[in-house]
């Protein structure tokens, strides 16, 4: 890898301003003072050093954020604020993305990383990881609407949906309830109370796989995963 895209992607700046850092004198490279940009080095092994402080290198990143409603889960978009707006400078030197997406009117656990391989191992249809939301619905929600989404609902473009658990927290006129899906159609959780005659009036998903939405993140707010928690979404 070349040092300047090495140095960039841990944080130490822009390629251009890593380019200035270099020219002072500031980087070495196993002991030797190195300027040139260009100098290709290999993280793994070579002993990279940033004003006498070692660079320790990382691959991936892994953040956990608590998407607030109003914000598009997108990279980049030129009318709307985007969950990347949301991420200090700091990491988005890792160039990140979000794995899977949240309605622009939803909150809750969205994960953001470089890790393309967990991501499409998050979101292959085939692996069915589950994903845990908890709703408020305009309606009534009843023991017919927990069997129906246990048989799988037909969606408006005729589509009929894997078997869901539906938990109903409270039944009345504005209903509030859990739910739990294995596959991420657009709009699904809307769209299959819809189909039972019903509203969704707010939506957070809190669960994808073994990670849980940090109850002390704040809408807007992130951090970084565990090591732990890295690996039951690998698990």
């Amino acid at each position: 890898m070349r040092l300047d895209k090495l140095l960039s992607n841990m944080g130490y700046g822009s390629r251009k301003e890593v380019k200035k850092w270099l020219k002072a004198g500031v980087v070495t490279v196993n002991g030797h003072v190195v300027q040139d940009d260009k100098t290709q080095v290999d993280p793994e092994t070579d002993h990279v050093q940033f004003q006498g402080v070692t660079v320790e290198y990382r691959p991936y990143i892994y953040l956990m954020l608590h998407k607030p409603q109003g914000v598009i889960s997108a990279t980049d978009d030129a009318r709307e604020m985007t969950v990347l707006d949301l991420i200090d400078p700091e990491h988005l030197t890792y160039n990140l993305f979000p794995v899977g997406r949240l309605d622009k009117d939803a909150e809750g656990l969205l994960l953001l990383t470089n890790d393309g391989k967990l991501s499409h191992a998050l979101l292959s249809p085939k692996r069915h990881v589950p994903k845990v939301y908890y709703a408020e619905i305009e309606g009534l929600v009843t023991e017919a609407d927990v069997e129906a989404f246990q048989a799988g609902v037909i969606l408006d473009d005729g589509y009929r949906t894997l078997p869901a658990d539906l938990k109903v927290i409270h039944s009345g006129e504005h209903s509030r309830v859990e739910l739990t899906i294995v596959e991420g159609k657009f709009h699904q959780v809307k769209r299959m109370f819809k189909a039972v005659g019903k509203r969704v009036t707010y939506l957070k998903r809190i669960k994808m796989g073994g990670l849980a939405l940090d109850e002390g993140l704040e809408p807007g707010e992130y951090r970084e995963l565990t090591e732990e928690e890295v690996q039951l979404l690998q698990g």
